[in-house]
């Protein structure tokens, strides 16, 4: 048989070379032994072919008649010269190459040599139908000229020994070109070839320990995909829970095998985080929150009050308040849980909050903000939306090129409504999944740093005693009651007073239908433009790193002192930078070319469908879960669905039954194709899974997994869209 090769290449030498150039090339080929995993036969055929080449080459007569060969040979047709070179078609390569004739037991170190010429997609090639070869015979009873399948010393082990280095070797170049998934592809051929022949263990370690540090990098290549790409995106959001998993949470110190320590780790989180919606960013670190995880349970209250203030959901706004709460008993969160006041129209509890925060430079800001007023609600109002705006927002994909105000927020009805039938006395324990315990000071100082970290403006300071934090808890317990007793003003002239209190007057108050007035200027002064966002410093995540390992270490005190001084520090630097192996990634900077991450516009009506039913379907599962939270299905149905489905959440708590839903939705298509319509006719593919509960217990009989398409008719209502009806499509 003819194989893909010359003698000069075989020699690693062009066709000018000299004889002392031929006579060292070929002392250094034969020095240069392959893998120690190879048969002595696979050794010997590789070096008999290095010896012939030498031999012809080093004979000036012999040489003579093998360069007019060998130069004649670009003169011929492609099909005259192929041997076993072929395309993935099968059909002959559209180039030139010099070929030779061996014996067939040559074959395994043929394939040696091209794999050290680093041709390892004509190993993979030509390797694989060898293989299937020697397994045919096998199976049929016809391997007589073969060594027995799976033995190390036969052919058979030597050919998927050589395949299984190609994918190796082929992974790692895609993974030094950015290709990771054709890369994650490759290695894991390698892998599954070896495992399939039960050879090679080392190997297949080796294999698998790339791929455990190449799954970073997938990560980021996935979610950063267009929001159209759902199946890819959720393979990425499933690498990074299995990352999570084994790490045993976002600040965990157990060895993912990724390569990438306390430090990089939460810098990676810290770049994926753009790449996230505010619902994948919710279920994600909530489920973080669970374990329990300081660093996870605050990226949580960021995505909560990001996604309540943008969809005009003040009952999220409400569940990061509480979620705050926990954290307060240690730390300084008094300047987040006095935004969120605000966003809930607690005016006295944001400005006790207020009082109790240590953040030097945000209430510096605020109170030169608030001069002339009577307290600092104005300073307040101003740095809650700059900082929704310019440091929260730019961290969810779906909000990053999103304008929202305080005005457009108290205006909608449905937030007013919320407000008006909030309790008057929220509780001050954990509500939220379950109780959990805070008293691993190792999560106390993770927190401590999280807020300068994961975007927020302000830092955790520590040092905070037991004694103080408890004391500090009990009064804003206190507090909270009193102002929700204070709270007797309706939700309107609540909002109108915040909507009020812009130093400049911008913020529009409300009229007496709920709506904006359009007698005064929009916010313009308040906001930033996407642009601006973009370039905003990273935030500091060294700081946290260093505060996670000193409280790993037990060094309360000395955590405290080293926070202060990084804190200095980070004013003049934007943070350090991921360097070296195994993970290249700056903050700064993404890994994928901005053009590749183009998302779907605004006005696509292809996008306000997915987001219309997306917002239904959960509100469906908040209203029919264990909370029976109905606050959403305004912002969701429109009548007559949305009276029905009130009903059926208030039969569902009288009966005491609730679902735990999950979901995945897919638009199949959108009549009319015009954003500018007042009805849409959607129909949707949607994949839903629920498990219901009765008196606390597990119903199996009625709990159900179904694919269903669907047909939704949406209609718009005050520039907002609302699913009106719905029904199964046969």
């Amino acid at each position: 048989m003819r194989i893909p090769l010359d003698y000069y290449r075989i020699l690693g030498l062009p066709i000018q070379a000299t004889a002392e150039q031929l006579k060292q090339s070929h002392r250094d080929r034969i020095l240069q032994l392959p893998r120690r995993e190879y048969s002595d036969e696979a050794i010997a055929a590789r070096k008999q072919l290095i010896d012939e080449a030498y031999a012809v080459l080093s004979n000036p007569e012999q040489r003579v008649e093998y360069d007019k060969y060998f130069l004649a040979g670009s003169q011929r047709q492609p099909s005259e010269s192929v041997g076993l070179l072929q395309s993935d078609s099968g059909k002959a390569a559209d180039v030139y190459a010099p070929t030779i004739k061996i014996e067939p037991q040559l074959l395994p170190g043929a394939l040696l040599i091209l794999l050290e010429l680093g041709e390892y997609e004509l190993v993979i090639r030509q390797g694989r139908p060898l293989i299937s070869s020697h397994q045919s015979s096998a199976k049929a009873g016809l391997a007589a000229a073969h060594q027995p399948l799976g033995d190390p010393n036969g052919e058979l082990s030597d050919l998927v020994l050589t395949v299984a280095i190609a994918y190796l070797e082929l992974g790692r170049e895609q993974w030094q070109q950015h290709q990771y998934e054709n890369a994650a592809e490759s290695l894991e051929a390698g892998r599954d070839l070896l495992m399939q022949e039960n050879l090679f263990p080392q190997l297949r370690a080796e294999i698998q320990a790339d791929l455990y540090k190449l799954r970073p990098y997938r990560a980021l290549e996935l979610v950063a995909l267009p929001l159209e790409k759902k199946l890819e995106r959720r393979q990425g959001i499933a690498l990074l829970k299995a990352m999570l998993q084994d790490r045993r949470g976002v600040d965990g110190v157990e060895d993912d095998l990724s390569g990438l320590d306390v430090d990089d780790f939460l810098r990676f989180i810290q770049q994926l985080r753009g790449y996230l919606t505010t619902t994948e960013q919710q279920e994600l670190f909530e489920a973080e929150a669970q374990r329990p995880s300081a660093v996870g349970t605050y990226l949580a209250v960021y995505a909560l009050i990001a996604r309540g203030f943008a969809n005009h959901q003040p009952a999220l706004v409400r569940r990061a308040k509480q979620m705050l709460q926990h954290l307060s008993e240690r730390q300084d969160v008094h300047l987040e849980q006095a935004v969120c006041a605000v966003l809930l129209g607690q005016t006295e509890a944001a400005s006790r909050a207020l009082d109790l925060s240590q953040e030097y430079e945000p209430l510096a800001f605020i109170r030169r903000h608030s001069q002339g007023a009577p307290d600092l609600l104005p300073g307040l109002c101003l740095y809650a939306e700059r900082w929704l705006q310019q440091e929260v927002f730019p961290f969810f994909r779906d909000l990053d090129q999103v304008t929202a105000t305080l005005k457009d927020y108290f205006a909608d009805r449905s937030v007013q409504s919320y407000l008006e039938n909030m309790p008057l006395q929220e509780e001050t324990a954990a509500v939220w999944s379950g109780r959990q315990s805070w008293s691993d000071p190792n999560l106390a100082a993770a927190s401590a740093s999280t807020a300068a970290s994961a975007g927020g403006a302000a830092a955790f300071p520590l040092g905070l005693s037991r004694s103080s934090a408890t004391a500090t808890h009990s009064s804003n317990a206190a507090a909270t009651a009193t102002d929700e007793r204070a709270y007797g003003e309706s939700a309107r002239d609540m909002a109108e007073r915040i909507a009020q209190m812009s130093p400049d007057g911008q913020l529009q108050p409300l009229g007496t239908n709920g709506t904006a007035q359009t007698s005064v200027s929009p916010t313009s002064s308040l906001t930033t433009t996407p642009s601006t966002r973009r370039s905003r410093r990273s935030p500091h995540w060294g700081r946290l790193t260093l505060v996670v390992l000193l409280g790993l270490l037990g060094i309360g005190i000395l955590g405290f002192l080293f926070a202060q001084v990084l804190s200095w520090l980070g004013g003049a630097f934007s943070g350090p930078r991921l360097q070296g192996e195994p993970l290249s990634i700056e903050l700064g900077e993404s890994v994928l070319d901005p053009a590749e991450l183009e998302v779907a516009a605004a006005d696509d009506v292809r996008s306000i469908a997915e987001q219309t039913i997306e917002r239904w379907l959960s509100a469906k599962a908040a209203a029919l879960g264990p909370d029976h939270d109905t606050s959403q299905l305004e912002a969701a149905l429109a009548e007559p669905a949305r009276d029905r489905w009130l009903e059926q959440a208030r039969t569902a708590e009288q009966q005491d039954w609730y679902g735990e839903y999950t979901h995945s939705l897919e638009i199949l298509s959108v009549a009319p194709e015009d954003p500018s319509a007042g009805r849409l006719t959607v129909q949707a593919q949607v994949n839903e899974a629920a498990r219901f509960f009765q008196y606390g217990e597990p119903d199996q009989d009625a709990s159900y997994s179904d694919t269903l398409t669907m047909e939704y008719q949406l209609t718009r209502q005050d520039d907002r869209w609302l699913v009106q009806q719905f029904s199964q499509v046969n």
